[in-house]
């Protein structure tokens, strides 16, 4: 099983939406791994098990204020239309969720849907994250904390383009954060809390440095 992070929409002509380069890599990572070995998939289908890939994502835009995109064009929505156009609706069963807006609320939102039910996560049968090489360290810390997920049970799948890492808001910065803020914290509700409570701090600190002179135009802090 897979579960594909989204790394946000881009306002499009005719009042649609699109996914950024990010996003599109993200897809293309999910596509090419099923592509290495599709024998794997064809065998877990032949036993009953027809595996599943989820894409996860709603607007990450949300924490710059951004209002949500009209039904059909969220992250997920847009990324499962890019694997169904690239044939993977023959290897898995495809899902999308829609309303999570940041990194951990792509895991609570997925596990939330039931889109992980059934089934039982270990190093013989991982759960594969598919995301930018950079950003996995902190999903890994977050399934821990949000899934229960540690160790072999979790499978990194990497994507490569789109974007480089994060400059102004070093990932590594965000998750040292993480660690201190969810500290102590596994129920969803208080994840949720602790997480919003954490973006605000940032958002002020940023805001902060850019009337001193020093932000810019500098992007939001990593989803």
């Amino acid at each position: 099983m897979l579960v594909v992070l989204g790394r946000g929409v881009l306002p499009a002509a005719g009042g649609t939406w699109a996914l950024t380069p990010a996003s599109l890599a993200r897809v293309r990572a999910a596509r090419d791994y099923v592509a290495d070995d599709p024998a794997a998939f064809a065998a877990a289908a032949q036993r009953g098990r027809r595996p599943r890939i989820v894409f996860t994502g709603g607007w990450a835009e949300a924490a710059e204020g951004a209002a949500p995109p009209p039904a059909g064009w969220r992250e997920a929505d847009l990324m499962l239309r890019e694997a169904l156009a690239a044939g993977l609706d023959r290897h898995a069963d495809l899902r999308a969720e829609t309303r999570s807006r940041s990194t951990l609320e792509n895991l609570l939102r997925t596990a939330a849907d039931g889109l992980l039910a059934g089934h039982a996560f270990d190093r013989h049968h991982p759960l594969g994250i598919v995301s930018h090489t950079w950003h996995l360290p902190r999903v890994r810390y977050l399934a821990r904390r949000a899934l229960g997920l540690r160790g072999g049970a979790l499978l990194d799948v990497p994507a490569t383009g789109g974007e480089p890492a994060p400059g102004w808001w070093p990932e590594g910065a965000v998750r040292m954060a993480s660690r201190l803020w969810f500290l102590g914290v596994r129920d969803p509700a208080g994840l949720l809390r602790r997480e919003r409570t954490m973006v605000a701090l940032l958002h002020r600190a940023r805001r902060g440095t850019r009337r001193g002179g020093g932000g810019g135009g500098a992007p939001p802090p990593p989803a």
